[in-house]
Order: C-alpha cells, then sequence, then structure tokens
C-alpha cells in the first residue's frame, strides 16, 4: 500500500481562477512594512545588550523582518508579475509605458523589500513603504466581479 500526501501552497494564485483582490495584498505589505519597521526599531534596541535573552529576542526580530521582506517580494513576483500585470505591444505606444512603468513598481517594491533585508535602517523602511503605495497607485479599485 502507498501513502501519499498533499502539501497544499496557497499563495494567490497560479492557477487562472479569476478572484482579484489587489487591497487586500496591499493592506498585507503594508503590515508587512509595519512589522519591519518595528523589527527595525527594536534590533537597533537589543543590539548593544549583551543578556541572554536580549540576544535571543534580537535573533527573532531579525527572523521575523527577514520574513516579511521576503513575504513582500513574494506577494509581488506571485501576484502582480505573474497574475496582474500583463505584457503589453510595443506599438500601442501609451499601454507600452504602462506596462513599463508597472514592472518598474513592482522592482522598486522588490529592491525596498530586499533593501530592508540589508540594513537596519528605518531610511531603509521608509523607502520600501513609498515603494509599496507607488505600486498601490495602479489599482484603484478593491475587486472586480
Amino acid at each position: 500500500m502507498i501513502l501519499g500526501t498533499t502539501t497544499l501552497a496557497y499563495a494567490h494564485c497560479q492557477v487562472p481562477c479569476g478572484i482579484y483582490n489587489e487591497e487586500a495584498r496591499f493592506t498585507a505589505m503594508r503590515e508587512d512594512a509595519t512589522t519591519i519597521e518595528k523589527a527595525t526599531k527594536l534590533i537597533a534596541e537589543l543590539s548593544g545588550k549583551t543578556d541572554a535573552a536580549s540576544k535571543q529576542q534580537l535573533v527573532r526580530w531579525t527572523i521575523t523582518k527577514e520574513d516579511h521582506a521576503s513575504s513582500i517580494i513574494s506577494t509581488v513576483a506571485e501576484y502582480f508579475l505573474t497574475q496582474k500585470i500583463k505584457p503589453a505591444d510595443g506599438k500601442d505606444k501609451k499601454a507600452y509605458a504602462k506596462y513599463v512603468e508597472q514592472l518598474k513598481a513592482c522592482h522598486l517594491v522588490m529592491r525596498a523589500a530586499m533593501g530592508t533585508k540589508q540594513k537596519v535602517d528605518p531610511k531603509a523602511v521608509d523607502s520600501l513603504k513609498l515603494a509599496i503605495e507607488k505600486l498601490a497607485a495602479f489599482y484603484t479599485h478593491t475587486h472586480e466581479k
């Protein structure tokens, strides 16, 4: 007898379900950025302490910061780049320009999220928050039925 298990991945979404909720994605990315901001602050506060509890918390906040930055990168890659942003015909200059601007906005968010992984700097978090809002500006509705 062969027994198998199935692992489900809940990243939205690489099946053509047609269910999109951009505002939910932006809410999650904003929450991730706020968590990164808090982690950045606490890492800075804990970095000078030498007791075991502080060191343990420092590690936990560093991991949390990394995880939330990775979540933002995954959301941009797996939701916006693969599902929402469609290639535009280069002959349609207006559509192509919008396409390029959307790609640039995605890249900006991903690079800013990476920057929060590399640095413990409130300015890096500010750059991430700004990049998320630049991408959000392309999406004015919350859900298409």
